[in-house]
């Protein structure tokens, strides 16, 4: 016998189920009794299937426009339909808009699409949109959670709309709730509706359409790729799973919340990636370590790329003003792969020599290295330049580890691109 939070076992069956939310949301808050493993662990695998049953939503929702907001640079505001949330109808507020060139493309042909998730204080974004239309995608925005992009002045929030779904509550804080209830929930089911909404237009290349989140973005990203295959490519920005060990905030947060690790953790699914993932993030994130990154690549069947800036910072700006979201994008469009990916590392004592396949010209090389241990985000790194040869074969980078050193990882440059190795842990 074990405690499922506070639940007994006919209240685990009506949290599952989900019928009355009301009901079942005053049952799991007072309930107190110990139920068998084996009907908690069915339970954990029946909301992993209705999880799993968000990539049903492969139909084009309803779009509205927003007659009150003109065009701005060729990008609409519209609502689109979502879920029902707490026994009414929802919709999300996003930008949408088309390219004015192509990306690789010419005449009438469709172009790529993105599907843009936004982070923690942000909603959709006007001058994201545009930067993907600038590089020849169709790219949507959404606000996930019930806001639109303009201001509350007078509590310099995001104004909320009438068919607003949930917000956020702190760091998985609604794991009480019914499924249907948790906003982690609506923000899958929005991405993926965005994903078909894009998927519908005819301007648009439906086999051509990709994913970035940014942060809270990147985690959303992170667990719809391992939902909705119609993907061709995602880049999880910072975000990432496996965080209930992490030794920060999100750690402390997470440790104790089993529907967290056992239904939302993106490691849960992370081996159905099989699709190209850039993991971009920088050494010095305070909010998801690099290990954490790390074995949600290694878990994921599909080709990866990793891009560890150092230097970076951490905000919305910080995540898509740097170049590598756009060109992994283009590489994967135009030739189906990324223009850069590790081909292998060998380790002798203190010495690494790490190869890489590229499609471009390398101009040089550096080790990012540290001697000290605990969280990632809180280190002290080096960077160090280190030589490398690159030939018809591809790129090799020689470096020697300092001694003492705990973790590494190397990076290769090309005209304002970053493309790491995979972070590597000594001891």
């Amino acid at each position: 016998m074990i405690v499922f939070g506070l639940f007994s076992s006919s209240e685990i069956a009506a949290y599952q189920d989900c019928s009355n939310p009301t009901s079942v949301f005053v049952q799991l808050t007072q309930a107190s009794s110990e139920v068998p493993e084996s009907q908690v662990e069915d339970s954990f695998a029946k909301m992993r299937k209705r999880v799993l049953e968000l990539a049903d939503l492969d139909a084009a929702p309803k779009i509205f426009e927003d007659a009150d907001a003109p065009l701005v640079d060729g990008v609409r505001s519209i609502y689109f339909e979502g879920l029902p949330w707490q026994g009414k109808q929802t919709r999300i507020f996003a930008l949408l808009g088309l390219p004015k060139t192509k990306a690789g493309q010419s005449g009438n042909a469709p172009v790529p699409g993105v599907v843009l998730v936004h982070g923690g204080g942000g909603t959709a974004f006007l001058q994201w949109v545009k930067k993907w239309n600038e590089r020849g995608f169709a790219a949507i925005s959404i606000a996930v959670e019930g806001q639109t992009d303009q201001r509350d002045q007078g509590r310099q929030k995001w104004v909320r709309h009438e068919w607003a779904g949930p917000q956020r509550k702190g760091i998985y804080g609604d794991s009480d709730l019914p499924l249907n209830d948790q906003w982690m929930y609506h923000g899958v089911a929005d991405t993926i509706l965005a994903n078909s909404l894009l998927r519908s237009l005819p301007e648009v290349d439906s086999k051509k359409i990709g994913l970035v989140g940014i942060s809270w973005g990147g985690v959303i990203a992170s667990t719809v790729i391992g939902i909705d295959q119609r993907f061709s490519f995602a880049v999880p920005t910072y975000g990432c799973g496996d965080l209930a060990e992490s030794a920060n905030q999100y750690g402390r947060a997470l440790g104790q919340n089993q529907v967290y690790r056992k239904v939302w953790d993106p490691m849960v699914r992370m081996d159905r990636v099989s699709i190209p993932v850039l993991w971009l993030t920088w050494p010095r994130d305070l909010h998801f370590p690099l290990d954490s990154v790390k074995r949600c690549y290694d878990k994921a069947s599909g080709p990866h790329m990793v891009s560890m800036i150092p230097g970076m910072k951490h905000s919305h700006g910080a995540g898509w003003n740097p170049p590598d979201s756009y060109a992994f994008a283009e590489s994967i469009v135009l030739s189906g792969k990324p223009w850069c990916k590790q081909r292998g590392i060998l380790v002798d004592g203190m010495s690494s020599q790490v190869s890489f396949e590229t499609t471009k010209i390398i101009s040089g090389a550096s080790l990012i290295c540290t001697s000290d241990s605990g969280f990632t985000g809180t280190r002290k790194w080096e960077e160090l330049p280190v030589e490398f040869t690159q030939n018809e074969a591809g790129v090799v980078v020689n470096a020697a580890l300092p001694h003492g050193t705990t973790a590494w990882f190397v990076n290769v440059l090309s005209d304002g691109l970053v493309a790491s190795s995979d972070y590597q842990i000594t001891n």
